[in-house]
């Protein structure tokens, strides 16, 4: 498998095909300019400057052709415009005609990633590399999607192969790589510690064990950051067992972990100056004779008691623990991504991450940092209005709302209740997952609001003004 960084190159005047971009507005006139064989090629395919459509054009020998390939609109592309071409288009190299590739450089990358781990064959095909003369922009590019393949891959990979040791080995490997210190608590000390990931993860077999994965980087004088992320490697519902057709993709329930853990590389990789607290709540929700009860009241490592009205209901649990020792260090910033609630998917479909956060500062610049990078958020209130739904008799809060309406926004409510006193929260209740592919964006896991996530942090910490 080629590396990101072999997909684009600085533009050295070497030999490649070229690109012609073309939109509905100005098809017309590009196409009086092209000559006799190339009209009639185009012609004779039928060729409509629709959605993602190209069509090869013929050159004077049979090597020297190019590609035409329809955009919303030439002027401004999007980071999708030239990603069904990186799919589809024999191996070699390629420039865009007249223009920098943009913001459609990460779909150049995008394009081309493949999960092939568990196929018996892979499929052999060489990279297609875009040029650019903007040299800038190769590295920031290429780091979005190494972060962006890796929550893919995470996701992707079944959940017998993803459990919690799993998710510590990959935070081992980022610790290491980028000089960060991992610290894994589990067994008694995680039963004493953190008492909701232990209850949530105590049925599941030895070899998944849960534990808290945590890891710090960066120096003590920089501004301090949490990103904490929820890692239920598998999700049966837990007594409360999930039906068959609502467990078939619950090996993406780690998908809050994989953002966060990509998140934290990002940070570190590019060396963003903060000091980063990055925390997993690792579990698997199983079913044993020792899984926790619909009716049990559990003592969070907050002091709250939470009664458990509904065992599915366990990502929120993990995530107050983790939440609660972040506030320990006084971040002044905290991110949390979560596969939190059915309820955010019903509202929003797949594609839109719920958004919520206690600061409207905080919320702008995520929503300008996912039109900037073409990853959408939609804000949704924390509605202080349904807290009530939380209340219960006999403990301080409910781990499931008493009513079957407004479900994110109590999760995310539930949430608050656990985030440090005078920082600045934002709570990612996202998918992970692609049910259909797009250009760009394959079926299967997915990283939806990590480029947002990240375009904040630049903004609010990178102090040397990097795109």
């Amino acid at each position: 498998m080629f590396d990101y960084s072999d997909l684009i190159q600085p533009d050295k005047e070497q030999d490649a095909r070229t690109i012609h971009l073309v939109d509905k507005t100005s098809y017309d006139d590009w196409l009086k300019g092209r000559n006799a064989r190339e009209r009639t090629a185009l012609a004779a395919a039928g060729y409509k400057p629709d959605g993602y459509a190209h069509a090869i054009l013929p050159g004077d020998d049979a090597e020297s052709w190019s590609v035409v390939t329809a955009v919303a609109n030439v002027d401004s592309l999007s980071a999708w415009c030239l990603a069904k071409l990186a799919q589809t288009l024999p191996e070699g190299r390629y420039r865009v005609e007249g223009r920098q590739p943009g913001k459609a450089l990460f779909g150049w990358l995008s394009g081309q990633y493949r999960f092939d781990t568990y196929r018996s064959k892979a499929e052999a095909r060489g990279g297609r590399v875009l040029l650019t003369t903007d040299v800038a922009a190769i590295a920031p590019v290429v780091a979005e999607m190494r972060g962006v393949a890796l929550v893919r891959d995470l996701v992707n990979t079944p959940a017998a192969d993803m459990g919690p040791a799993a998710l510590e080995a990959a935070a081992e490997r980022i610790a290491r790589a980028h000089g960060g210190t991992l610290t894994v608590t589990k067994g008694e000390a995680l039963e004493q510690g953190y008492p909701m990931i232990h209850a949530v993860g105590r049925a599941a077999a030895r070899h998944h064990a849960p534990r808290l994965i945590e890891i710090v980087w960066g120096k003590e004088d920089h501004p301090r950051i949490a990103l904490v992320g929820k890692g239920i490697a598998f999700d049966s519902g837990g007594l409360d067992i999930k039906p068959a057709a609502g467990m078939r993709l619950m090996k993406k329930d780690m998908g809050g972990a994989a953002h966060v853990l990509a998140l934290a590389e990002l940070v570190m990789a590019t060396g963003l100056p903060v000091r980063l607290h990055c925390l997993v709540a690792a579990a698997e929700n199983a079913i044993s004779a020792d899984a926790f009860r619909p009716g049990d009241v559990l003592r969070s490592r907050k002091g709250l008691t939470i009664e458990i009205g509904n065992t599915d209901a366990e990502g929120r649990l993990v995530l107050a623990d983790a939440l609660a020792k972040a506030g320990e260090d006084t971040p002044e910033l905290v991110v949390d991504f979560a596969t939190l609630t059915g309820a955010a998917r019903v509202a929003l479909g797949p594609d839109l991450p719920a958004l919520y956060a206690n600061d409207d500062v905080l919320a702008d610049e995520l929503l300008k940092g996912g039109v900037e990078r073409d990853d959408p958020l939609w804000r949704m209130p924390l509605w202080d209005g349904y807290a009530d739904l939380l209340e219960t008799d006999i403990a301080d809060l409910g781990n499931a709302g008493t009513s079957a309406f407004a479900g994110s926004i109590t999760a995310a409510l539930f949430l608050k209740r656990f985030v440090p006193e005078g920082a600045a929260w934002a709570h990612f209740d996202t998918f992970a997952w692609r049910p259909s592919a797009k250009p760009g964006r394959p079926k299967g896991g997915a990283a939806l609001g990590l480029r947002a996530a990240w375009a904040m942090l630049q903004g609010r910490y990178d102090r040397r003004g990097r795109a």
